[in-house]
């Protein structure tokens, strides 16, 4: 048991870190800038891209709402799945785009046309649509500012939270949100040696708005998973700790009949080296057999954990399962010779006169 639970550790850890440094650090902008009003806009653009190496710019607009009505139903009352709960809590971001960010996957329906001067109409998070049993058509109504806007559902995207790159659950058409306050987000690629130049060109030139720096976000939740997977692996640790103590007394306990079969196997002319064969083969199939059921039991368990609760895409990672059926094998052989060693080591005569 303490095996298995080490081997569940060890796979949703190694699936996470695999999302954080694998995967993300390829993907993600150095920079994200929020704060920048409308009358900075040209200025902003002009001052970031101007630092050596920067590339990637990318900004939009952005205000928040709040989701007060599915399909005319208050979501006081409306049926949520609870993987979509958090789009009901307080407010979201919004914006509004004429054409679609590139990489946009839709899924169903289209995109308005470039010239949309329609009834106010969103493209809709696909998955968010699922948790609120919506599809094309229906509608969804928010509050912008004590304002309630009713928009009709034109698209549905696929959107990969992971990437890092900008995305919004609810984008508007235009028309609906352009003359309300707002500000605007923006992100760009940089590599390390101008990070710092990055972030002084915004503070010296623009006291409102506010860099963050990805890399430190990244390495910040880095340093979370190590803390997370040492609390997991201590508990472990003191699971197989409490194995270990089981095994030495059935071990000790069988030390008695353990000496007698060496002492049997002496008389029948098996040499030492012979005896410790035998022990090997017994002590190697009990340690596979723990490391087997041990892998099996951890790996459904971190297969659940990361697949329904903390819902990533789950990685078999066989290099942990093997490490771990290793070191089973090694404990058990250890603990198995530790008691076979005195047995091998017993005088053949005093046990014979005791028979």
């Amino acid at each position: 048991l303490g095996l298995a639970v080490l081997i569940a550790v060890a796979l949703v850890e190694g699936n996470l870190r695999r999302q954080i440094e694998e995967r993300l650090p390829k993907e993600a902008p150095a920079f994200f800038f929020i704060d920048i009003q409308p009358g900075q806009v040209a200025a902003f653009d002009s001052v970031v891209t101007s630092v050596p190496g920067t590339g990637g710019l990318k900004r939009v607009p952005s205000l928040r709402g709040r989701i007060v009505r599915i399909n005319g139903v208050a979501v006081e009352k409306d049926e949520i799945a609870p993987g979509s709960e958090w789009a009901v809590r307080g407010d979201r971001a919004l914006t509004y785009a004429v054409e679609p960010y590139p990489g946009t996957d839709i899924v169903a329906g289209k995109w308005w046309p470039a010239d949309y001067a329609g009834p106010p109409a969103i493209s809709l998070d696909a998955g968010l649509a699922r948790g609120f049993g919506l599809d094309l058509g229906d509608t969804l109504s928010l509050n912008v500012l004590g304002r309630e806007i009713e928009a009709r559902i034109l698209s549905l995207r696929e959107i990969d939270w992971r990437s890092l790159r900008f995305d919004f659950a609810i984008i508007f058409a235009p028309g609906a949100l352009e003359g309300a306050p707002h500000t605007h987000i923006a992100s760009i690629k940089a590599p390390a040696s101008a990070e710092d130049l990055v972030e002084k060109a915004i503070s010296d030139n623009f006291a409102n708005i506010s860099a963050i720096r990805v890399r430190q976000a990244l390495e910040a939740a880095a340093h979370i998973l190590d803390a997370v997977a040492q609390a997991g692996r201590g508990t472990s640790m003191i699971a197989i700790l409490a194995g270990v103590l089981v095994l030495s007394g059935a071990v000790a306990a069988g030390q008695r009949k353990r000496i007698y079969d060496a002492v049997v196997f002496k008389v029948l002319g098996a040499t030492r080296a012979a005896i410790t064969r035998i022990y090997l083969m017994e002590f190697s199939l009990i340690g596979l057999a723990t490391g087997a059921i041990a892998a099996l039991i951890g790996s459904a368990i971190g297969w659940a954990v990361g697949v329904h609760l903390m819902h990533f895409k789950w990685v078999f990672l066989p290099g942990v399962v093997a490490a771990t059926t290793v070191f089973s094998l090694i404990l058990i052989l250890i603990a198995g010779f530790a008691g076979a060693w005195l047995a091998l080591g017993r005088k053949a005569a005093p046990y014979l006169r005791n028979e």
